[in-house]
């Protein structure tokens, strides 16, 4: 969201109800992870019955990442943007329907366990660093963060996510290792660790990461410890999904299930549940919503979007009363009393900490403000995306506009590079 609405100082802390239903929506959607727009070739019809795991659209230039139908059911609507970019594809649930079984033997070799992860629609799950978006159908990271802690308003416990999976997660983490020569660094909070360590060789990593966001933000960690670079690409995934990579491998099926907290202003109760990738918003909260306007957010407040579905990567939804329309001032008040050019950001402490601790604010801001690229790459903003910079936003209120400048230095940066 970036405006923070709806907001207290109480919030910056994990939380989650112990009470846990399963909810599997009426409808649902295939939607592109949040990145670059996607070109890709749908593999389905309306009409058409699938199981729950097929494969529903594919990258047009990587038929091998596919995208999955995260229940069974049939294809309602199919909607592609100009040049064949992936817009939705709904679903309509059918309760019987079939689940789709992949064969784990493939994933032998190197070469087999990418293949799986991409015909499973498992690929769409990790996200890479510098730019964001999901890595390529080739591509090989430096270094994979498993996000094991989550300090986002409203997000559920990612412990409570693999309890009792911690022989899936293990052999997830494992996988993870034969996709990349560097560590695989697990990111939680003080406790217990959450694998067997086994044979890796010491190149799985635990980092203890404090209770205050962004503390537990990717990209923070990211920079702190592994900074990515434009020939050093960095890869994150949830430690959820990498249970679910464990479970693959065991099976030959990709679990769906996805704990999920719903939260916000908006509501009567708070409640958390195991739902499925998107999963319909309205469904999930019409029974706890309070009266009147509202908004459905997939994401926490601070870096959610409004939709109708959750997000592929999303675990929260936050429902926040609809703000009233204020009438606009007279122009003649507004030229008295604004001024044409952004606001200067002031140092202080409260600023600092929304860096987490890991960025020197003002010379960053700076940078990000005057579009200084070389500065702000030197400050490591190819470490960062838009919801690492999100608290920052909220702190700074109406002059926050760092995630819009982030977006654009580094679509700048990016276009530069793949020249």
């Amino acid at each position: 969201m970036g405006s923070g609405a709806g907001l207290s100082p109480d919030l910056f802390s994990p939380s989650f109800l112990p009470e846990t239903d399963t909810v599997v929506t009426e409808e649902a959607a295939v939607r592109a992870p949040s990145g670059r727009s996607l070109h890709v070739t749908p593999l389905v019809r309306e009409g058409d019955m699938v199981a729950k795991g097929d494969a529903v659209a594919c990258l047009r230039h990587a038929p091998d990442v596919c995208f999955v139908a995260p229940i069974a059911g049939q294809v309602a609507r199919l909607s592609l943007l100009p040049g064949r970019k992936l817009s939705e594809i709904v679903l309509f649930r059918e309760p019987d329907g079939a689940v789709r079984q992949h064969d784990p033997g493939q994933a032998d070799a190197t070469a087999g366990l990418r293949r799986l992860m991409q015909g499973a629609g498992l690929w769409p799950w990790l996200r890479r660093r510098p730019f964001g978006g999901m890595p390529a159908h080739d591509e090989k990271p430096s270094a994979i963060f498993v996000m094991a802690a989550d300090t986002r308003p409203f997000a559920p416990d990612p412990r409570q996510a693999i309890a009792g999976r911690e022989e899936d997660f293990s052999r997830g983490l494992a996988a993870l290792l034969r996709l990349t020569e560097g560590p695989v660094i697990v990111c939680q909070q003080a406790g217990a660790p959450l694998f067997d360590r086994g044979a890796d060789d010491g190149r799985i990593r635990t980092i203890t990461r404090g209770a205050r966001h962004p503390q537990a933000s990717a990209g923070i960690c990211i920079h702190h410890f592994f900074p990515a670079g434009l020939d050093a690409p960095v890869w994150d995934i949830h430690a959820e999904d990498a249970a679910a990579l464990g479970t693959l491998l065991d099976t030959g099926e990709l679990p769906m299930q996805r704990l999920v907290h719903i939260a916000g202003a908006g509501l009567r109760d708070a409640r958390t549940v195991w739902t499925h990738p998107g999963a319909d918003l309205r469904q999930l909260t019409q029974r706890v919503v309070a009266p009147g306007p509202h908004q459905l957010i997939s994401g926490s407040p601070l870096d959610g979007h409004l939709s109708r579905w959750l997000a592929p990567r999303h675990r929260q939804i936050t429902v926040l009363p609809r703000e009233t329309v204020h009438s606009r001032p007279h122009w003649l008040v507004s030229a008295l009393t604004q001024s044409a050019g952004a606001k200067p950001a002031i140092p202080t402490a409260a600023l600092s900490k929304a860096f987490g601790g890991a960025l020197p604010a003002a010379p960053f801001i700076r940078a990000l403000s005057a579009g200084d690229d070389e500065t702000a790459m030197k400050l490591g903003v190819l470490s960062l995306l838009e919801e690492d910079l999100a608290l920052a936003d909220y702190v700074l209120s109406e002059t926050g506009q760092l995630t819009a400048q982030l977006r654009g230095m580094l679509a700048r940066i990016r276009t530069e590079f793949d020249a």
